[in-house]
């Protein structure tokens, strides 16, 4: 079992980033707010300047934090992507992660030790691609994609020494990370270069007659609620459609989230390094109460793994905290 397990929490503002803190975070992970990462939401994240209060708590308190430069800037717009490595190294941040290979060049050539993660908008899942990211941008953390049992992770770790993160919490996309272009079908806008998955300059709520609510994107409809329904934030891969029998369903995924409480020994086991949790775009008390949770989970599983097993009260405040209409495993135990 791992000696040192790291937890580390969203940020998308400084309230959430000190919920993160507060609740026992080894780190939080942050972006700038434009579209150089891929959380690239109206009102979250920070400017260069905002940055700087929340880096003081973060020092203050013995702790790290790292800034996602994640998405893959187009033809004319590479000099913002290198604007924002500077003012992250400059803020000093104790890791870049980053995707694109232009950026990952950029920014190992001018800071040669600067610690480099590469994202999971990456989406590499094998050795061999983790492989070629450290021998020709020397990365020392690899974040996986989604899309991995647990054994293919052991089998992957015992392959390469790059550190392995995964996300362990939050909510769970069916589509590989940085190969998605089902917002960019629906709006033109792509999630992998503007940073934000169905913006919310294209969603429309609408009320209905019965007290219901329709949600569309871009004039396409997603969802239609009932009274007292409930919905994950309106995007394409969780639309809800009409079937030919005239019955509603989830056509793609339904609005899961992702739960690793009881695998933590297992992907302990299998060399992870550190768990994310998922939801820079949350509010403070979700990212506080997730994060008190996986504190509480880790510590426990590697002060005793023989006899871990998960707290009712930790399930609860999943359950009140999550999305979606149910817990799922993800990949972690099956495809």
């Amino acid at each position: 079992m791992a000696e040192k397990v790291e937890i580390v929490s969203p940020a998308g503002n400084h309230a959430s980033l000190k919920a993160a803190i507060e609740a026992g975070a080894d780190t939080v992970y942050l972006g700038f707010n434009d579209s150089t990462n891929a959380r690239n939401f109206e009102g979250l994240n920070f400017t260069p300047d905002e940055l700087d209060e929340g880096a003081a708590l973060v020092r203050k308190k013995g702790r790290k934090f790292y800034l996602a430069i994640n998405t893959f800037p187009q033809r004319d717009s590479f000099p913002l992507w290198q604007r924002s490595v500077d003012n992250a190294v400059n803020k000093g941040a104790d890791a870049l992660i980053l995707a694109d290979m232009g950026v990952l060049s950029y920014a190992r050539q001018r800071y040669p030790d600067m610690n480099i993660h590469l994202s999971v908008q990456a989406s590499s899942s094998n050795h061999e691609s983790i492989n070629f990211y450290k021998r020709h941008f020397r990365i020392k953390r690899v974040i996986l994609p989604r899309v991995l049992t647990i054994g293919e992770i052991k089998e992957l770790k015992g392959r390469t020494d790059v550190e392995i993160e995964v996300f362990a919490l939050g909510g769970l996309c069916i589509n590989i990370e940085g190969r998605c272009f089902l917002s960019s079908y629906l709006t033109g806008a792509s999630t992998n270069s503007e940073g934000a998955c169905s913006p919310s300059r294209f969603v429309r709520f609408t009320n209905t007659g019965d007290n219901g609510l329709r949600i569309s994107l871009n004039g396409v409809l997603l969802n239609e609620l009932k009274k007292d329904e409930s919905s994950p934030y309106p995007t394409c891969c969780k639309g809800r459609y009409v079937r030919p029998d005239g019955e509603t369903a989830y056509a793609i995924e339904d609005p899961e989230s992702l739960n690793v409480l009881p695998l933590l020994p297992g992907l302990i086991e299998a060399g992870v390094k550190a768990f994310k949790i998922e939801g820079r775009q949350r509010t403070k008390s979700y990212v506080g109460m997730m994060t008190a949770v996986l504190r509480e989970a880790v510590d426990s599983c590697l002060a005793n793994p023989a006899s871990y097993a998960v707290k009712d009260s930790w399930e609860r405040a999943l359950v009140k905290n999550f999305e979606g209409i149910k817990h799922t495993f993800g990949c972690y135990v099956e495809k």
